[in-house]
């Protein structure tokens, strides 16, 4: 019982000391604002300088449909499962043919039988977004519910799993495979990079998982691949997001740009949304670091 006490005492801790007071940065919220004008869709953005804990908020307490981001959540409730025994990175496992599913990703065309293990299936699914291995994972993680009580566990009250998720039919109607606010995304990221989310160990790990992104087109286009950055991004036809953070020289900052209802529904590095996103990105390294 000792344990357990001085387990949610240091988690009530950490999340004290994360939620120290941010304060606006309105020079570069003008900027923001002067970059999204036109855009034909919804958006939300969150800027985090963790420096000088200033913050720009647009919209990023709205619920967006989360399409490939929902995987940020998927690794933490898969950690959360290394943690405490009941997976291992190494152990092996049999892809089937019955699992193969469509969109992004390469397992769908491994061959039947194949033998992997969770490490590859962890990588997968987030350097090439992998769907196969996506939902794979989840139900390692013990399903939508186990990796929704360690979102709400972390105070992140609209993070949620809604896919074959009991009782969670009518948000995956409205939503699709997960949902979010900018701001909350942004915060989960910063909590992996601070090292308070299932412990530094793990959080060190899965930090690491999303420092290798083969989509790199967006927000990850516009920094200098010297510099480390963590990120994920997300697609539909109507929605575009993306997370990252970045190890800047003069000081770590987290941005999340979420978009849905998009008017440009097009496929390709000429998506209205993929431009603004590469257009903030460049805007906030120039902001913070020339």
């Amino acid at each position: 019982m000792s344990k357990i006490l001085l387990s949610f005492t240091l988690l009530f801790l950490s999340l004290c000391s994360f939620g120290q007071k941010r304060s606006t940065d309105r020079k570069l919220e003008k900027q923001i604002k002067q970059l999204i004008q036109g855009f034909q869709g919804e958006v939300g953005i969150y800027v985090h300088n963790l420096k000088k804990h200033k913050e720009v908020n647009i919209g990023a307490d709205s619920i967006f449909p989360t399409a490939s981001v929902v995987k940020i959540p998927i690794l933490v409730g898969v950690f959360d499962k290394i943690e405490k025994g009941q997976l291992q990175l190494d152990q092996e496992l049999i892809y089937r043919e019955s699992q193969k599913y469509g969109g992004s990703g390469l397992m769908q065309f491994f061959k039947d039988s194949s033998k992997v293990d969770l490490k590859t299936l962890v990588a997968l699914m987030l350097s090439y977004s992998d769907n196969v291995t996506s939902i794979w994972n989840q139900k390692l993680a013990g399903g939508g519910m186990a990796i929704n009580t360690l979102m709400a566990d972390l105070q992140l009250q609209h993070t949620r799993v809604n896919s074959q998720t009991e009782g969670r039919k009518t948000d995956w109607e409205k939503y699709g495979w997960g949902q979010t606010t900018p701001k909350e995304m942004a915060d989960l990221l910063t909590l992996i990079r601070q090292g308070k989310v299932i412990s530094e160990k793990s959080s060190d790990r899965m930090y690491r998982f999303l420092g290798n992104m083969f989509y790199d087109e967006r927000g990850l286009s516009q920094i200098p691949a010297t510099v480390k950055a963590a990120s994920k991004t997300g697609s539909l036809d109507d929605v575009r997001n993306e997370v990252m953070l970045v190890n800047a020289p003069k000081g770590d900052y987290v941005f999340s740009i979420f978009t849905k209802n998009n008017g440009d529904q097009s496929w390709g590095k000429t998506n209205a949304a993929e431009i603004l996103t590469r257009k903030l990105s460049k805007l906030l390294w120039d902001y913070y670091n020339k």
